[in-house]
């Protein structure tokens, strides 16, 4: 396909509503609902490579998450989580990786326009394509300059924080853009309140004097997968980690280390904050103890229930 993003090349077919599609035939009516308003759910989720074969990385936690987040919009998801699981790991098959990104989403499809979506017919795609570290395979070992926003994350007095909704990540991109058109990889977004919230697309963690310390949900975070990864593998090395923090802009400064967590970032360090050299500017102690036992674990596989082979 003349144009096509590099990241999707030698990309064949997509699940989308129950069958397999050429990958330029998956297209949706310019008059979709979801289009519009954004009224849509999704996940991202990655299938590692491992000596068994390629292996999803807690499947059902996101498939749950998928399926609540469609819950809070009255999307009645039209497949099982079975199905979707058939589907999924098919899709992978087809298209022959060892390990790759998968983006199940659902949404308002093409019906009646208005803000209520009515009777809007719910549709369910599925993908997958190659992806490697979503900030540089450089971030993982020297870590990431970022800035604070100056957009805030909205409360979920406004938006349901704890769905994973297309539409809200409209905050993100802002967020984003901004870092970035200021010369910064990342970007931190702060609550409501001034306080520390995430980042665009990942959770984050602080450490001092040997503790850790990660935002609380009541902070207006998405309740990341990766982030309750960390917090477990961190738990079960014996250090202390405080799940429910509340973290102040001014504390990031004087953070002994920082890092981010998710699907598409992992465990990656952060080594400034507007400028603001976070410890020795490198990856510090705790977050390389964090983040080699999450590599370690994903590469041997001995949690067994967070993985679902293919």
């Amino acid at each position: 396909m003349s144009g096509r993003p590099e990241m999707f090349e030698g990309v064949d077919e997509i699940w989308l509503d129950g069958e397999f599609v050429d990958f330029e035939d998956a297209q949706i009516h310019v008059l979709t609902h979801a289009l519009h308003y954004g009224t849509g759910v999704f996940e991202g989720v990655r299938c590692y490579e491992t000596e068994e074969g390629p292996a999803i990385f807690r499947w059902e936690e996101h498939l749950d998450r998928f399926f609540d987040s469609g819950a809070v919009y009255d999307i009645d998801i039209p497949f099982s989580k079975a199905e979707l699981t058939e589907a999924t790991e098919e899709l992978i098959r087809r298209e022959g990786l060892q390990s790759c990104y998968i983006r199940p989403i659902a949404f308002y499809g093409y019906g009646p326009l208005g803000l209520n979506p009515g009777k809007s017919p719910v549709q369910v795609a599925l993908a997958v394509w190659p992806w490697g570290a979503y900030l540089g395979d450089e971030a993982l070992e020297e870590g990431v300059d970022v800035a604070v926003s100056s957009w805030r994350k909205y409360a979920s007095s406004q938006i349901p924080t704890n769905a994973k909704t297309t539409g809200t990540y409209v905050n993100s991109v802002l967020a984003s853009q901004e870092a970035k058109a200021n010369g910064y990889e990342e970007a931190i977004v702060l609550n409501k309140e001034g306080n520390v919230a995430e980042g665009p697309g990942e959770n984050i963690f602080l450490v001092r004097d040997g503790e850790i310390y990660t935002t609380g949900l009541a902070e207006s975070i998405l309740d990341g997968i990766t982030r309750q990864t960390a917090i477990e593998l961190a738990e079960d090395m014996g250090y202390v980690v405080h799940d429910d923090a509340t973290i102040s802009r001014g504390e990031l400064y004087t953070a002994d280390e920082l890092f981010f967590t998710g699907t598409a970032a992992e465990v990656t360090p952060i080594r400034s904050v507007d400028d603001n050299e976070i410890g020795a500017g490198t990856k510090g102690p705790v977050t390389d103890d964090i983040q080699t036992a999450f590599f370690e674990m994903l590469a041997s596989g001995d949690r067994e229930e967070w993985f679902r082979y293919v």
